[in-house]
């Protein structure tokens, strides 16, 4: 980082108030390398997150601000934009529509305030797609609602670990609709956006490993009816020639195990399990869910609300640490 530079602003929601999100923030943002990194301002509940406190056990001053310029930054003060939208007595564990529509609203925020230029980057707390349903808000995810709410028409999602990065070509919908949706535009769209990700975080050239669809990435036509020679085999071929180092396509089974041991920086995946089941398996725990293609950076953990154990002290911090390190990096950077 630039020490001539101030670090980064990033804005925190604070997810499902219901879930394990205020039980990770909190140390999170007291944590002294966080600070060493970036500014956290949290976009949530004072109230809530004084109970996550106390359920923790931390001794810490959570201040509301009105705005990120006005936090100030010391060792044991959490800043937050207060919006005071859930009960004193919401149980933790339970799904709520009252805290499905406080988190839509936190990450409302947290986009006016991006695109406005208040905060450097957006790093997310699980919320509960059930409880956001509940209260009116139609959308699959954080991915979709940041792409509405920032007025983005296409964005991809991005999975970190140690070990692999996946970027994927579809999300959110069924597997014969992630077929029939997936095209040689699209798929050049994301690895694009994949490595302009990977060159904003310090590498400079990336290589790009890209799934094929079919088992074996169809065997030279003895699986399925040709989707790799139609929908990205000519993505490749103009990626290629535009200097892009995407190498495929591949087969699923053994592509990620090639990026584990460092063949590849990035690996392309076709659709939603091919690639999230690999990097859960490599990483859930200290797993980094970045959403690439927004007018500012954001990151998340890699886990859900956590309902079973939210409200008890159990949760680990480790994802929330690492995502807040990885915003900070690319904020920074970018």
């Amino acid at each position: 980082m630039n020490p001539q530079q101030p670090l980064p602003l990033i804005g925190l929601t604070m997810g499902d108030g219901a879930g394990i999100g205020p039980e990770v923030i909190v140390p999170a943002v007291l944590d002294p390398v966080t600070l060493g990194r970036c500014r956290p301002v949290v976009i949530g509940d004072a109230a809530r997150l004084r109970k996550a406190a106390a359920i923790l056990g931390v001794t810490c001053e959570i201040v509301a601000v009105d705005a990120p310029a006005e936090a100030e930054f010391t060792s044991g003060r959490v800043n937050v934009i207060d919006l005071g939208l859930l009960p004193e007595d919401l149980p933790f564990g339970k799904l709520s529509p009252v805290a499905g529509n406080a988190a839509y609203e936190y990450v409302r925020r947290a986009a006016e305030l991006a695109v406005a230029g208040e905060i450097d980057g957006i790093c997310t707390a699980p919320l509960n797609k059930e409880a956001l349903h509940a209260a009116g808000h139609m959308y699959p995810g954080h991915t979709e609602l940041l792409a509405h709410l920032t007025g983005v028409e296409e964005v991809s999602m991005m999975l970190s670990t140690e070990k692999v990065k996946v970027i994927h070509v579809t999300t959110h919908i069924g597997l014969i609709d992630a077929v029939n949706r997936i095209e040689p535009g699209l798929v050049e769209r994301t690895v694009r956006r994949g490595h302009e990700a990977l060159v904003r975080a310090g590498n400079p050239n990336p290589v790009i490993g890209v799934c094929g669809i079919n088992p074996h990435a169809g065997e030279n036509g003895l699986f399925g009816y040709g989707e790799e020679e139609e929908k990205i085999v000519p993505a490749l071929e103009k990626l290629r020639a535009a200097g892009v180092d995407a190498r495929g396509p591949l087969p699923a089974d053994t592509a990620f195990f090639l990026a584990s041991r460092g063949d590849y920086d990035l690996i392309v995946a076709m659709y939603h399990d091919q690639g999230h089941g690999p990097v859960k398996v490599l990483g859930i725990e200290a797993g980094v869910n970045l959403t690439v293609g927004l007018p500012v950076i954001r990151t998340s953990v890699d886990h859900g609300t956590a309902f079973d154990i939210a409200g008890t002290g159990k949760a680990e911090a480790g994802s929330m640490l690492e995502a807040l390190r990885q915003a900070a990096d690319m904020s920074t950077a970018r």
